[in-house]
Order: structure tokens, then C-alpha cells, then sequence
């Protein structure tokens, strides 16, 4: 299935970019089913004894006040109609005065989505889909922008501690001291030094115990001030900051918190969401770079019995293409691939030759020619509308192109580095 060319398995030609993407595809399915057989192990039998004990009550309920099933399934159906609105039994904040409805499209533009609170007339509705399109946007574009910041700093300290560790001073000799970086082998140290990018595994750590660290500190306070359990209240804050948001529990719902300063609560309420989320989606992006890698390690497995039942297709073909946006561990990312650059060249010395030798070109070397000069053309274009010229280089990998976080991560860590 991986084969660059036609493969042995009868599906034909296929990009390695869709046959990650097929894998990756096949991979959420069985992960979402295994996860539906988890979950529906666990909490089915509670659902059950819940549909029994609510039968009964209902049932104890009707014959004690003598009411028909039909008169109290109408007047629980009021209640949910009521429920949806944000009414509750018990006295909570109001939920569409300024400081409630600022708390709504919070929730909205971070994509949390609680569920508390819903717009329930026609004109919140039709607004809440222009507010959410372009506030959702916003909300990404920071988050993106945070995560290409948080990227920088860990890098920049990270890469401050490897330099002090490989320019340790070494035993005084004559009053002078002396670096492992000295030496002969001094200005190869420090060319590798130059290049050295932090690996996506200790980015990894340092996010989940930033995010850590930022969810247990949350859930002391929820815990002291909404009366969770400090398990439940670790359970909000993960809903909570992946931007799940079931609405099962939502903080910051009460009127007034007894024992407690109210604006001092939603203040750090607020500010444990904003920076969970961020963190949380930063780790999420770089949980990803590593899914990428085993995907990509997955491929290079699949390629070896085609290689094995078709000897011939294991060499180089010539009109094989190059593999292209890999990241892989180890040795396995060192792969060039041939740019834009190279193959003007080769056509344009091809053609040379030919008209030197009087030779008339055919008319698809002719279309080829112009294929290339065209790519040159938008490339240079590009060039010049982003204000200055992409670095060319003759690797790629896996986030070479990419977008959003993707392309964010692009080149700053030891496993998107193109010189790797």
C-alpha cells in the first residue's frame, strides 16, 4: 500500500501523503472503536441501574399524588424546556447579564462549548453563527501563535543548557582554562552546536508537566470552591482545557461562593482555562508530530514485502518520484529529494546539449520545459509576496508545506528539521 509506484497488492500508484493519510484514517477508526468498547463496558451497567431506579421513582411518584404518567411526563418535559433556558432548581448567576454572557463567548471562541448556556431566540442564533466564524478564527490564530512562542522559548532554553553542558570547563592547566569545546575539533563542535534543535520528546515532557502542573493547581481551587471531588475536579479540567466541554460540570456557575472572594474566583477561573487550553493544545500538536513518525515508520514497514515479492522495484526507477514530507525516527530521516532548482538545470544542460548537436526537441520535452520554468515562476512570486526568499533546501520532511501548527513546528525541533 506504501509503494511509491505501482504496488505489489493491486491498488496501484499512491502518494505516500495519502497513504499516511488512509493509515492515519484506518488508525482513528479502530482507536474509535476500541474506545466505544472501553466506555461502553464500563458505563453501560450504570446507565441501566439508572433507567431502573428513575422507573421507580417515577412510579412511586405517580401513585403517591395520584397524578397519571401522561400528566407528569408532560410537566418533566416543561422542566427540560425550562432547563435549556438556564433555569435549575438551585439558584445559580444569571446567565445573559454582561459578566454571563462575556462567560458564554468564552466559550464559544475557545470552541469549549458547554452547552449551559444556548441562545434561544432567532436573532442570537443567526448572530452567534457570524460571531463564532470569525471569533473561532481568532481564537486558533492565537493559540497557533502561542504555540509557535512556547516552541521558541523551550528551544532557546533548551539549547542554552546544551551549550553550557558541551562548554563545561574542564581541570585548570597553567591558570587557563580549558572547554571541551576547544581544540582541534572546536569549530566542528561549534558548527554542531549552531544547528542543534531540541528533540520533540523533551518538548513533550516540559508541556505535559507544564500541563500538568497548571491542572492540578486549577483543581485546588475548584475543588475548595465548588465543592468537587479533587478527582472530578481533575476530570473538568481536562474537558475543560481539550475544549471537550460536555457541560456536565462547568465552573463558576454559583451567584456568590461562601468563604470565598467571587471576583477573585472568576478571575483565576478564568485564567486557568486560558492558559490549560493553550498548554493543552500545544501538547496535543506535539503529540502529533510523534503519531506522524509512527505512521511514517508503519510505511516503511509496509514498503519491505513489496520489495520482497518484486525484487526489481526494491532499485531506483527512473521515473520513480522522490518520497516526500517524511519524518521518521532515527537514521530513517536522512532522505534528499530534488529540487525545483536541480531539475531546471538538468533540463536546461539536456536541452543545451541538444542544440548544440542539432538535434530539434520533441514537443513533450518542450511542454516539460515549460512545466519547470512555470514552477520557477510561481515560486519566485512567492518569494517575493511573503517580503523574502524561502530558504531552499534539498531535504524535506514531514512538515515541509504544512500548515497551522504543523507548519509552525516546521524546521524548529530535531525531528522536523530538514537538515536531519
Amino acid at each position: 500500500m506504501a509503494c511509491r509506484s505501482s504496488c505489489c497488492c493491486g491498488f496501484g500508484p499512491l502518494n505516500e501523503d495519502n497513504a499516511r493519510f488512509l493509515l492515519l484514517a484506518l488508525f482513528i477508526v479502530i482507536y474509535l472503536l476500541c474506545g466505544a468498547a472501553v466506555f461502553s463496558a464500563l458505563e453501560e451497567p450504570k446507565e441501566r441501574e439508572a433507567k431502573e431506579r428513575w422507573a421507580q421513582r417515577f412510579e412511586h411518584f405517580s401513585q403517591k399524588y395520584n397524578l397519571s404518567k401522561k400528566e407528569l411526563n408532560n410537566f418533566l418535559r416543561n422542566y427540560e424546556e425550562a432547563n435549556v433556558a438556564g433555569i435549575r432548581v438551585d439558584t445559580i448567576r444569571p446567565r445573559w447579564d454582561f459578566t454571563g454572557a462575556f462567560y458564554f463567548v468564552g466559550t464559544v471562541v475557545s470552541t469549549i462549548g458547554f452547552g449551559m448556556t444556548t441562545p434561544a431566540t432567532i436573532g442570537g442564533k443567526v448572530f452567534l453563527m457570524f460571531y463564532g466564524l470569525i471569533g473561532c478564527a481568532a481564537t486558533i490564530l492565537f493559540f497557533n501563535l502561542f504555540l509557535e512562542r512556547v516552541i521558541t522559548v523551550i528551544a532557546f532554553v533548551l539549547k542554552s543548557c546544551h551549550e553550557r553542558h558541551h562548554n563545561k570547563a574542564v581541570v585548570p592547566q597553567n591558570g587557563r582554562r580549558i572547554s571541551e569545546g576547544s581544540g582541534g575539533d572546536g569549530g566542528g563542535r561549534g558548527e554542531v552546536l549552531a544547528g542543534w534543535k531540541p528533540s520533540v520528546y523533551c518538548v513533550m515532557l516540559i508541556l505535559g508537566v507544564a500541563a500538568i502542573l497548571v491542572s492540578c493547581c486549577a483543581s485546588v481551587m475548584y475543588s475548595a470552591a465548588e465543592g468537587w471531588g479533587y478527582l472530578d475536579s481533575l476530570y473538568f479540567c481536562f474537558v475543560a482545557f481539550s475544549t471537550i466541554g460536555f457541560g456536565d460540570m462547568v465552573s463558576s456557575q454559583r451567584t456568590t461562593y461562601e468563604g470565598h472572594a467571587t471576583a477573585a474566583y472568576r478571575l483565576g477561573n478564568f485564567f486557568f482555562i486560558l492558559t490549560g487550553v493553550c498548554c493543552i493544545y500545544s501538547l496535543f500538536n506535539v503529540i502529533s508530530i510523534i503519531i506522524k513518525q509512527v505512521l511514517n515508520w508503519l510505511l516503511r514497514r509496509l514498503e519491505a514485502p513489496c520489495r520482497c515479492c518484486f525484487p526489481g522495484r526494491a532499485g531506483h526507477h527512473p521515473h520513480r518520484h522522490p518520497r516526500r514530507n517524511v519524518v521518521a525516527p532515527g537514521h530513517l530521516r536522512a532522505r534528499r529529494d530534488p529540487s525545483i532548482e536541480t531539475d531546471a538545470v538538468n533540463e536546461s544542460e539536456t536541452d543545451t546539449g541538444r542544440r548544440m548537436s542539432g538535434e530539434m526537441i520533441s514537443m513533450r520535452d518542450f511542454l516539460a520545459a515549460n512545466k519547470v520554468n512555470l514552477a520557477i515562476m510561481q515560486k519566485q512570486l512567492s518569494e517575493m509576496a511573503n517580503g523574502h526568499p524561502r530558504q531552499s533546501s534539498s531535504r524535506q520532511n514531514g512538515f515541509s508545506g504544512g500548515v497551522g501548527a504543523l507548519g509552525i513546528m516546521n524546521n524548529r525541533l530535531a525531528e522536523t528539521s530538514v537538515d536531519r
